[in-house]
């Protein structure tokens, strides 16, 4: 016994999309990466700087340029990266408050450095004076 064949159809093609032109502006840039850690370093060290500086004058000497120097690394790294890392505003702020740091501690060692200056300079007293 012979079974009848099925009809065999043909499918129809694929319905494609209509082509659509790549847009004229640019992509949407992904999230700034991380902020260097010459950014953060700067920060720190300028705000450490600023604070014991007040009192001392020297820490304000000697970390402040250093601040200084790294905040000005990183925002050139920053720059250079075309977007790629992020923290600038951070590494600007290290370097304005490193250079305050090292106004600051100049100030303060100045006046430190007059102050002991004045006191070794005084006569000493040690005990009673009698005129005559």
């Amino acid at each position: 016994m012979s079974y009848p064949q099925p009809e065999v159809q043909e499918s129809p093609p694929p319905i494609v999309a209509p082509y659509h032109p790549p847009p004229t502006f640019p992509p949407p840039q992904a999230a700034a990466g991380g902020t260097p850690g010459q950014a953060l370093a700067s920060f720190a060290l300028a705000v450490l700087g600023l604070v014991l500086g007040l009192p001392t004058g020297v820490f304000g000497l000697i970390l402040g340029p250093i601040a200084y120097f790294l905040g000005k690394s990183a925002v050139g790294r920053i720059d250079a990266s075309n977007g790629a890392l992020g923290g600038r505003s951070l590494a600007m702020t290290g370097w304005i408050i490193g250079v305050a740091a090292t106004a600051v501690g100049a100030i303060v060692t100045l006046f430190w450095l007059i102050l002991f200056l004045i006191a070794i300079s005084s006569p000493e007293t040690t005990g009673p004076t009698t005129l005559g």
